[in-house]
């Protein structure tokens, strides 16, 4: 149940962020304390909230059924990490001051930590193979 909440709630800041990234892509980022882009970044970032959105509307249906999902989940486990990971260094490089990425970080962080930790158990041909039985070791 702590799942399905967790994907919804990841899900509508998703959507948030994609809605700002498509309608006011340029504007949200000075609001969140980066410098202003030159307006035909507005293009490029337009195309990242359609990744924003469809993963936020993704989120929704994988909250249904997270073990039907446990892939997707664990993509943007990944997400996050890669999120976190270049936080770090242009921060670390000094391009981006940890006041404006501290926050991102921290909620990248979060959210990798929580869908690894409540990830649905692997299915269980994924343990044992298509039959149900161990994986025999090839004879090299």
């Amino acid at each position: 149940m702590k799942l399905r909440i967790f994907l919804r709630i990841v899900g509508a800041v998703q959507l948030i962020l994609g809605i700002f990234y498509l309608v006011a892509p340029r504007q949200f980022l000075h609001l969140i304390g980066h410098s202003v882009p030159a307006a035909d970044i507005a293009y490029p970032l337009g195309m990242l909230a359609a990744r924003f959105l469809a993963y936020g509307l993704g989120l929704f249906v994988m909250a249904r059924a997270p073990q039907e999902h446990r892939f997707w989940i664990l993509n943007m486990v990944l997400i996050q990490l890669v999120d976190l990971g270049v936080g770090l260094v242009y921060t670390l490089a000094g391009v981006v001051p940890l006041g404006v990425s501290a926050f991102p970080m921290f909620n990248a962080a979060l959210i990798a930590a929580l869908l690894w930790l409540w990830r649905p158990a692997a299915p269980d041909h994924e343990l044992h193979g298509p039959q149900g039985r161990q994986p025999q070791a090839s004879a090299a």
